[in-house]
């Protein structure tokens, strides 16, 4: 099984790798798009599927990213992607630091309300200071470039490097589960207290978690800002971060594969739901068609879409439904 789940991603990334020379501008905008959210996807992924933390505050680090973008970028001069990625990345990282190290030291429901104070508390820092522009966002005026080899201001340059950030944090994510820290995190998971009785520490390892948490989705946030190449306070609320653990749930939780597929079919729901050419005037009300669709799923499909081979197997022959963590 684990091979076949691992031909399934690799034909996914080949088929990614192959989309620009069949679509146009278009296409290779909106599935940009895809996979920033992908990317920003499995940095949740990792909390909550890999160390079962439930945060409600992940908008907050993709927000970061995204305005450290803008905010450092030079008007004059296109910045250096050697400089400004990384030191997008260590601000959301930074910020993730300082909120798991004070919210990892509550559990439950608390914890999920301390982790939307904090993402509150960044939105309105760029929502009512001058600092990020306030409620009409700020504007980058020059997308960053490495030498002459790569120009973000190009759209399928833009593809393939945000192709290639998401190969690199899927192929990061897939050894870091693997090793013996993946398996703290999922014995954390599972039951906390007996790994503690058993000689475990388990805050370092949770807050280590969270903080290559935020920094992956910082990276999402660059991306994003790099190319809307825009940013407002709207990026930092707690709608996105309830729209990005959907994804989640809806692909399936404790998989990688599973934050892919969700990203993908969240997205492609949107679009269907707002197609006016499919529903007519019931395309405004898009936001209902969409909410039914991932009730639906959630009621059949109660381990997401990655789930849906097995489930299908197993009405047929009668098979058991793998459970457990992976790709």
């Amino acid at each position: 099984m684990t091979h076949s789940r691992s031909i399934f991603v690799a034909l996914c990334f080949a088929l990614l790798a192959l989309f620009p020379l069949v679509s146009g501008s278009y296409g290779v905008d909106f599935v940009t798009k895809i996979m920033v959210f992908a990317i920003f996807a499995l940095s949740l992924e990792l909390l909550v599927g890999a160390t079962g933390l439930i945060c409600f505050g992940q908008a907050a680090f993709f927000g970061i990213g995204a305005y450290a973008a803008v905010l450092l970028s030079s008007d004059t001069d296109a910045s250096s992607i050697a400089w400004l990625l990384p030191t997008c990345v260590a601000a959301a990282a930074g910020y993730a630091l300082l909120v798991g190290a004070l919210s990892l030291r509550t559990k439950g429901v608390y914890f999920i309300m301390v982790t939307l104070a904090f993402a509150q508390m960044a939105y309105y820092v760029v929502h009512d200071t001058p600092l990020g522009g306030g409620t009409d966002g700020i504007y980058l005026t020059l997308k960053p470039v490495l030498g002459s080899w790569i120009d973000l201001d190009k759209g399928n340059s833009l593809y393939g490097f945000t192709l290639a950030c998401l190969l690199l944090v899927f192929g990061f994510l897939a050894v870091l589960n693997g090793s013996r820290f993946g398996r703290a995190l999922a014995g954390i998971r599972v039951n906390e207290q007996r790994m503690r009785a058993t000689g475990f520490s388990t805050y370092p390892y949770k807050l280590a978690a969270f903080t290559l948490s935020g920094g992956i989705a910082g990276l999402a946030g660059f991306l994003f800002a790099v190319k809307d190449g825009f940013v407002n306070p709207e990026m930092m609320s707690w709608h996105l971060s309830g729209a990005v653990l959907i994804m989640i749930i809806l692909g399936g939780l404790g998989h990688l594969r599973g934050a892919l597929i969700g990203a993908f079919a969240f997205a492609l729901l949107q679009e269907l739901f707002k197609s006016e050419a499919i529903f007519g005037s019931f395309a405004k009300h898009w936001h209902l068609g969409l909410g039914l669709s991932i009730i639906a799923s959630v009621v059949l499909l109660p381990r997401g879409l990655v789930g849906l081979p097995e489930q299908i197997r197993a009405r047929l022959l009668g098979a058991k439904q793998p459970g457990g963590t992976g790709l």
